[in-house]
């Protein structure tokens, strides 16, 4: 697919080249030749036009010449657009050139990030990420100012490599994750909380509930004995008081 682009903006290009060289050479030509011809050198073109019915004289003439000031001004124009192509060219240059540095730092800031560069110092710590760039296997294509350039933004950002490193983020990584592990513990334990609470509020609710009813029964079997047998109170009472007189008589029987 990259060469298949690569190809067509070479034709384009190439078309372009075509197209302003041709008419450069057409309008030189028909300035010359319609030079030649005001001169009577050379004939005019003849072309017979009529406009509602009536020739028009010289017409040749005129469209000879309308089309020599047209080739003209197309000639003006087309350094305007050749300055348009440069500059989307120049455009497209760049892109390329920073897509290529931001894919060499990419590798250099990884390598940094793993611990692989030990020099401190600003010049050995550019060669020595200048070096890697160039023996990469993925960067060899690149030219020497792109990998300068990539080298250098990795010795710059080589603070932030050192913060976010990969020891640094597997630590985070390995805290994070043990927390989300306690958190989920923990969570587990709240649930099996609530299902303990729930269970113990229901069975207290199911206790309470045959307590009341146990109550109401035994209240109930009250009324009843109470209305069944309303003699057997005062029977009871009858006998009590008997028992307590032969208790009192007894001792008076004895003086």
């Amino acid at each position: 697919m990259v060469t298949f682009m690569h190809g067509l903006r070479v034709i384009a290009y190439l078309m372009h080249r075509l197209a302003f060289v041709t008419v450069v050479c057409a309008a030189f030509g028909a300035v010359i030749y319609t030079t030649l011809c005001a001169f009577n050198v050379m004939p005019w073109l003849e072309i017979p036009l009529s406009l509602s019915g009536r020739p028009i004289e010289n017409s040749g003439l005129w469209v000879q010449s309308s089309l020599t000031g047209l080739a003209v001004l197309l000639m003006f124009f087309l350094p305007s657009n050749t300055r348009i192509l440069a500059l989307e060219n120049s455009h497209r240059s760049f892109q390329l050139g920073m897509h290529d540095v931001a894919r060499a730092y990419h590798h250099a800031h990884a390598a940094d990030r793993a611990d692989a560069f030990k020099l401190s110092s600003e010049f050995d710590s550019v060669r020595e990420r200048l070096v890697y760039l160039r023996n990469h296997p993925d960067l060899g294509s690149l030219e020497p100012d792109v990998l300068e350039a990539a080298a250098q933004m990795s010795h710059i950002s080589k603070e932030l490599a050192n913060i976010y490193s990969d020891d640094a983020l597997a630590r985070a990584r390995d805290f994070l994750r043990q927390r989300q592990t306690e958190v989920d513990n923990f969570n587990s334990r709240i649930n099996n909380a609530k299902l303990v609470a729930t269970e113990l509020k229901h069975w207290l609710h199911e206790v309470e509930l045959e307590e009341s009813v146990a109550a109401s029964q035994l209240e109930r079997l009250r009324d009843e004995l109470h209305e069944v047998l309303p003699e057997l109170g005062k029977i009871a009472m009858v006998e009590v008081e008997a028992e307590r007189d032969t208790i009192t008589r007894l001792p008076r029987a004895a003086e």
